[in-house]
This record gives structure tokens, sequence and C-alpha cells, in this order.
């Protein structure tokens, strides 16, 4: 079997998707997105092509290893998620060449069904309460939220008591069971960021997420070093090798791929076995369209250190909900652990019909 053909297509507002064809039929489908610079992504899909076409589509750790590795400059934002998309492809042929989900493929399900947490109240949120207690209502069993606007390097202490005030309005409305994952987003400074973190911890939060930007590796030890919350991180981190100082130093205990930036499926799995050797839980960041939830919850399935599924409320606009064929939606807070061939996902005929075509009219060859 080899690699025929790769189309690239950009759904507005922000989704970029990668079709493999393969010489036998078979076709697999990819997410590559790295928001506000889709075209460029896919064209750099694009540049990699001259590679790919007449390769074995079968051999997927081959093939992410030169990709990865053949050009003078790695990683990065752009070149790891044209990866990502691609990888995502291989594994959706590779599943349907096999007639298996690609978890089967991985070493099969850890589990049946899939914890799940539910966003709420948007960017800013303010009627948390509320929002919290109706997902309860709904079968979730834990939220997620955003902590606070940008702060100042040192900021008012009105702005810390507002975020304390959202927390405990959830905490009051949903009981001291239910979880409370809270998202800093990078948004704030290393001096509030330990003040905020000392003060969440009456509330019990599940977790806290990017308390600083991820290029402060070294500031998480010493917020973590603040209280007694599990920090996690992780969407703005690409490839193993980007995690292994966050591990070595013991600075994070949920790790937080993107299977669209991370390296896709092949380094997701990856990374995540390897915060299991350091004693981390992973959650899979989740916040694509349904080709990139159908690629995590592959993942998740298989994973022993699986902790929670992150559900975007992007994921029940009805225009995303549309795009693909099958429309995957937790019931009673849990996801049931996808059994379709490959990915279980691709985009609707219609979806494809409104796509604007990508292409890269002139380009260098990818293997210099």
């Amino acid at each position: 079997m080899k690699i025929k053909e790769i189309n690239t297509y950009f759904v507005r507002p922000r989704w970029g998707f990668v079709e493999i064809i393969t010489d036998q039929g078979l076709s697999g489908w990819g997410e590559a997105v790295l928001e506000g610079h889709e075209g460029t992504v896919l064209a750099c899909v694009h540049e990699m092509e001259d590679y790919l076409i007449g390769a074995d589509p079968a051999h997927i750790e081959d093939i992410w290893t030169v990709l990865y590795r053949a050009g003078f400059y790695r990683g990065g934002g752009v070149m790891m998620s044209a990866i990502s998309g691609i990888d995502q492809a291989l594994w959706d042929i590779k599943g349907k060449y096999f007639n298996a989900p690609v978890h089967e493929l991985m070493g099969g399900s850890c589990r049946n069904k899939m914890r799940v947490y539910s966003w709420i109240g948007g960017d800013r949120p303010t009627d948390v309460g509320a929002a919290a207690r109706e997902k309860m209502e709904a079968g979730f069993t834990a939220v997620k939220m955003n902590a606070t606007e940008e702060l100042q390097f040192i900021d008012s202490y009105d702005k810390i008591d507002a975020v304390l005030e959202r927390v405990d309005a959830i905490r009051l409305s949903c009981g001291k069971d239910f979880g409370i994952a809270i998202d800093f987003h990078g948004r704030v400074h290393r001096p509030m960021a330990k003040i905020l973190a000392k003060k969440l911890e009456a509330y019990d939060p599940m977790f806290i997420e990017e308390p600083v930007l991820c290029e402060h590796m070294e500031l998480f030890k010493e917020i973590a070093d603040c209280c007694n919350i599990p920090i996690a991180t992780g969407e703005r981190i690409y490839t193993r090798w980007g995690y292994r100082d966050f591990f070595e130093k013991r600075a994070i205990d949920v790790i937080q791929p993107d299977i669209c930036l991370c390296g896709g499926l092949t380094e997701a799995k990856k990374i995540c076995d390897m915060s299991h050797a350091y004693d981390c839980a992973a959650q899979i960041h989740v916040c694509g369209s349904p080709i990139s939830k159908a690629a995590a919850l592959q993942i998740e399935a298989a994973i022993p250190n699986f902790i929670i599924h992150e559900h975007h409320q992007r994921a029940l606009s009805p225009a995303m909900r549309e795009t693909c064929l099958y429309d995957y939606q937790p019931v009673n807070g849990k996801y049931k652990v996808p059994d379709l061939p490959g990915l279980g996902q691709e985009l609707t005929p219609e979806t494809i019909k409104k796509c604007e075509i990508v292409t890269v009219t002139t380009r260098l060859p990818y293997m210099g």
C-alpha cells in the first residue's frame, strides 16, 4: 500500500484538515491546526508532500521520525501541527486497514467509559454557580472554568477575591465532592499566581491549569511548592522533549498534550507513557473539531493514567456537530470508548464541498 494523494481543507473559522489517500482506496483524516496560522500549517503539510507520496502509510513511526528529524530545524507550532495532522491520518488508515479502532492497535482499551468535565461560563465567567449546577444535573461530575482575566505582575486583591467568589459559588452550588478545574491560561505572573494558588487550596480544586506560561518551566515547581493542588499544563508544549524537564523537576501532576500540536497520536502516546513513569496523570487537551476529539478518545482509552476528558463548549455548537459524520457526545457525564475502525470520524461530503482547498504551487523538496 502506498500514499497516492494528500489533500488539505480549511473550514472557517479555524479548522484545518488533512486527507491522505492510498493506492488501495483507503483514506485517512487528521486535524492540523494552530489558531491564527491555519494556512501556514496546511502549506507546511504540502511542503512534506514530496516525501510522503509513494511512502507506505503503515510505516507510521518511520514517517514521523523522518518528518521530524530530516530537516535542519525541528519543532515549533507550525511544523508540529503539520506532523500531527499527517500522523492522525496515517493511524486512521491503519485502523481502517485492520478494521479496528486505533486504541486496539495501541494495546487495547483500559476502560469502557471515560469521565468527562464540561467547560462553563465562557472566557470570563460570571454566573458560574448556576452553570455548574446545570452541568451537574446533566450528569457531569466536574467542570472547568477560566480563573481570571489578565493580571498585572502585582495586581489588586479585588481580582483575587473575585476568583475565589466564583469558585466558592460552584462549591456551594454543587457540593464538596464535585470536581472543579481552574484554568489560569497563563494570564497570571508568578507573584500573583503564588498568592492565588495558595488561596484556592480552601476549595479543593481538581487541578489548576497553566498557572503561568509554560515557557517559565522553572516557576511551576515554585508554585507547586506554594500549594497542595495538582498542577496541570501541556497544550502549548510540543513533543516528549518539551515535557522532559517538567517531569524531571517534578513540576506538574497532570499533562495535557494536544494531539493537533504535540506530534499526533504517535507522540501523544509516548508523552503519556513517559508521564506514567513519573507518576503523572494524563488528560488530552481537546479544543478542536470532532476529528481531534475522536483522536483524543482513542488515546485516552489506551492509557492507564487517564483521568478525565475535556468537553469544550464548542463541541455543542450546531455548526461543529454537523461538520463530521458522527456526533460523539457524553451521556451522563461519560463518553463510551469509540469502536469504529480508525479514528472513527471523518468530514461529511457537505463539509468538504464548503471547504477552502489549500494548495502550494511552488515548493522546495522537503528532503534537502
